[in-house]
Protein backbone atom coordinates (compact mmCIF):
# COMPACT_ATOMS: atom_id res chain seq x y z
CA UNK A 1 0.00 0.00 0.00
CA UNK A 2 1.18 3.74 -1.06
CA UNK A 3 1.76 6.25 1.16
CA UNK A 4 -0.96 8.88 0.73
CA UNK A 5 1.22 11.93 -1.03
CA UNK A 6 1.54 15.26 1.03
CA UNK A 7 1.38 18.50 -1.25
CA UNK A 8 2.78 20.33 1.98
CA UNK A 9 5.41 18.19 1.90
CA UNK A 10 6.95 19.54 -1.35
CA UNK A 11 5.76 23.16 -0.66
CA UNK A 12 8.10 23.23 2.42
CA UNK A 13 10.71 21.88 0.45
CA UNK A 14 10.45 24.51 -2.30
CA UNK A 15 10.31 27.38 0.54
CA UNK A 16 13.36 25.81 2.45
CA UNK A 17 15.29 25.14 -0.80
CA UNK A 18 14.66 29.10 -1.47
CA UNK A 19 15.47 30.48 1.76
CA UNK A 20 18.72 28.84 1.71
CA UNK A 21 19.48 29.45 -1.63
CA UNK A 22 18.66 33.63 -0.68
CA UNK A 23 20.78 32.92 2.50
CA UNK A 24 24.08 31.63 0.49
CA UNK A 25 23.27 34.55 -2.12
CA UNK A 26 23.34 36.88 0.40
CA UNK A 27 26.23 35.53 2.29
CA UNK A 28 28.30 35.41 -0.87
CA UNK A 29 27.23 38.64 -2.63
CA UNK A 30 25.38 40.65 -0.66
CA UNK A 31 21.83 40.49 -0.16
CA UNK A 32 20.83 44.03 -1.92
CA UNK A 33 22.74 42.53 -5.23
CA UNK A 34 20.41 39.21 -4.93
CA UNK A 35 17.61 39.01 -7.01
CA UNK A 36 14.62 36.59 -7.83
CA UNK A 37 16.11 34.92 -10.68
CA UNK A 38 19.11 34.49 -8.95
CA UNK A 39 16.94 32.69 -5.68
CA UNK A 40 15.29 30.31 -8.33
CA UNK A 41 18.59 29.22 -10.42
CA UNK A 42 20.91 28.65 -6.97
CA UNK A 43 17.71 26.77 -5.30
CA UNK A 44 17.41 24.58 -8.98
CA UNK A 45 13.71 25.54 -9.25
CA UNK A 46 12.31 27.16 -12.25
CA UNK A 47 11.62 31.33 -11.93
CA UNK A 48 7.73 30.14 -12.14
CA UNK A 49 7.80 28.01 -9.46
CA UNK A 50 9.69 30.35 -7.11
CA UNK A 51 6.70 33.07 -8.39
CA UNK A 52 4.19 29.96 -7.20
CA UNK A 53 4.89 30.47 -3.74
CA UNK A 54 6.69 34.25 -2.82
CA UNK A 55 5.45 37.62 -4.04
CA UNK A 56 9.00 39.56 -3.76
CA UNK A 57 11.98 39.29 -1.59
CA UNK A 58 10.20 40.67 1.51
CA UNK A 59 8.46 37.40 1.26
CA UNK A 60 11.43 35.10 0.82
CA UNK A 61 12.27 37.47 3.95
CA UNK A 62 9.26 36.19 5.56
CA UNK A 63 9.81 32.78 4.85
CA UNK A 64 13.34 33.04 6.45
CA UNK A 65 11.65 34.21 9.51
CA UNK A 66 9.01 31.45 9.82
CA UNK A 67 11.91 29.01 9.16
CA UNK A 68 13.84 30.07 12.41
CA UNK A 69 10.86 30.53 14.32
CA UNK A 70 10.04 27.05 13.52
CA UNK A 71 13.73 25.60 14.39
CA UNK A 72 13.61 27.52 17.62
CA UNK A 73 10.13 25.95 18.97
CA UNK A 74 12.09 22.57 17.74
CA UNK A 75 14.61 23.07 20.44
CA UNK A 76 13.01 24.08 23.12
CA UNK A 77 12.90 21.32 26.20
CA UNK A 78 9.74 20.18 28.18
CA UNK A 79 8.34 22.83 30.21
CA UNK A 80 9.52 23.08 33.46
CA UNK A 81 7.57 24.33 36.30
CA UNK A 82 10.34 25.19 38.48
CA UNK A 83 11.72 27.72 35.91
CA UNK A 84 10.81 31.15 36.51
CA UNK A 85 9.74 32.99 32.87
CA UNK A 86 12.91 35.08 33.35
CA UNK A 87 14.79 32.23 32.68
CA UNK A 88 12.32 30.24 30.35
CA UNK A 89 12.78 33.57 28.32
CA UNK A 90 16.53 33.47 28.40
CA UNK A 91 16.50 29.89 27.12
CA UNK A 92 14.18 30.64 24.54
CA UNK A 93 15.82 33.59 23.05
CA UNK A 94 19.34 31.66 23.14
CA UNK A 95 18.10 28.73 21.23
CA UNK A 96 17.01 31.63 18.63
CA UNK A 97 20.30 32.98 18.23
CA UNK A 98 21.89 29.67 17.63
CA UNK A 99 19.93 29.36 15.29
CA UNK A 100 20.87 32.05 14.23
CA UNK A 101 24.38 31.47 14.47
CA UNK A 102 24.08 28.67 11.73
CA UNK A 103 23.46 30.86 9.45
CA UNK A 104 25.62 33.68 10.42
CA UNK A 105 26.96 35.09 7.38
CA UNK A 106 23.60 35.13 5.69
CA UNK A 107 21.33 36.63 8.19
CA UNK A 108 24.54 39.28 9.33
CA UNK A 109 24.45 40.23 4.88
CA UNK A 110 20.60 40.63 5.15
CA UNK A 111 20.29 42.36 8.57
CA UNK A 112 23.59 44.69 6.87
CA UNK A 113 21.43 45.18 3.67
CA UNK A 114 18.58 47.26 5.90
CA UNK A 115 20.93 50.33 6.58
CA UNK A 116 20.80 51.02 3.15
CA UNK A 117 16.92 49.64 2.52
CA UNK A 118 14.76 51.11 5.74
CA UNK A 119 12.25 49.82 4.16
CA UNK A 120 13.01 46.13 4.47
CA UNK A 121 13.50 47.02 8.79
CA UNK A 122 9.36 49.01 8.45
CA UNK A 123 7.97 45.83 6.19
CA UNK A 124 10.09 43.27 8.55
CA UNK A 125 8.64 44.60 11.74
CA UNK A 126 4.75 42.76 11.70
CA UNK A 127 6.65 39.67 11.01
CA UNK A 128 9.11 39.92 13.87
CA UNK A 129 6.31 41.00 16.51
CA UNK A 130 4.67 37.87 15.17
CA UNK A 131 8.19 35.64 15.74
CA UNK A 132 8.32 37.13 19.33
CA UNK A 133 4.84 36.04 19.75
CA UNK A 134 5.48 32.53 19.33
CA UNK A 135 8.66 32.90 21.22
CA UNK A 136 6.42 33.79 24.87
CA UNK A 137 3.46 31.86 23.97
CA UNK A 138 6.01 28.78 23.58
CA UNK A 139 7.06 29.70 27.58
CA UNK A 140 3.62 30.54 28.64
CA UNK A 141 3.84 33.88 28.62
CA UNK A 142 0.20 35.22 27.19
CA UNK A 143 0.87 37.94 24.57
CA UNK A 144 -3.41 38.25 23.94
CA UNK A 145 -5.05 41.72 25.00
CA UNK A 146 -3.48 45.41 25.99
CA UNK A 147 -0.78 43.31 28.70
CA UNK A 148 0.16 41.27 25.97
CA UNK A 149 0.88 43.81 23.30
CA UNK A 150 2.94 45.65 25.72
CA UNK A 151 4.72 42.31 26.50
CA UNK A 152 5.59 41.74 23.09
CA UNK A 153 6.68 45.23 21.98
CA UNK A 154 8.65 45.20 25.33
CA UNK A 155 10.44 41.81 23.89
CA UNK A 156 10.72 43.23 20.75
CA UNK A 157 12.46 45.82 21.32
CA UNK A 158 15.12 43.84 24.07
CA UNK A 159 15.46 41.59 21.08
CA UNK A 160 16.41 44.28 18.80
CA UNK A 161 18.69 45.51 21.16
CA UNK A 162 20.44 42.28 21.93
CA UNK A 163 20.73 41.32 18.55
CA UNK A 164 23.02 44.10 17.54
CA UNK A 165 25.23 42.89 20.21
CA UNK A 166 24.97 39.55 18.61
CA UNK A 167 26.11 41.01 14.98
CA UNK A 168 29.01 41.93 16.63
CA UNK A 169 29.83 39.39 19.18
CA UNK A 170 32.25 36.79 17.60
CA UNK A 171 32.72 34.75 20.28
CA UNK A 172 32.25 31.06 20.88
CA UNK A 173 30.27 31.02 23.35
CA UNK A 174 28.04 33.81 22.79
CA UNK A 175 29.38 35.54 26.11
CA UNK A 176 28.25 38.99 25.23
CA UNK A 177 24.79 38.04 23.93
CA UNK A 178 23.91 35.81 26.68
CA UNK A 179 25.13 38.65 29.15
CA UNK A 180 23.13 41.63 27.19
CA UNK A 181 20.11 39.27 27.35
CA UNK A 182 20.40 38.70 30.62
CA UNK A 183 20.69 42.04 31.77
CA UNK A 184 17.58 42.88 29.60
CA UNK A 185 15.77 40.43 30.88
CA UNK A 186 16.31 41.62 34.66
CA UNK A 187 15.18 45.57 33.27
CA UNK A 188 12.12 44.33 32.08
CA UNK A 189 11.23 41.70 34.92
CA UNK A 190 11.68 44.85 36.91
CA UNK A 191 9.80 47.07 34.59
CA UNK A 192 7.01 44.71 34.66
CA UNK A 193 6.55 43.68 38.39
CA UNK A 194 6.65 47.66 38.80
CA UNK A 195 3.65 48.27 36.10
CA UNK A 196 2.35 44.95 37.39
CA UNK A 197 2.60 43.49 33.50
Amino acid sequence: MTEPKNPHKKVDNVKDAAVNAALHLAATQGWEDVTLFDIAKQAGIGLAELYQHFEDKFDVLAALGRKIDRETLSRMSPPDPDLSPRDALFDIFMDRFEVLNEQRDGICAILSSFKCDPKQAVISMPHLCRSISWMLESVQVNTGGIRGAIRVTAMTGLYLKVLRVWLRDDSVDMAPTMAALDKGLARAENLATSFGI
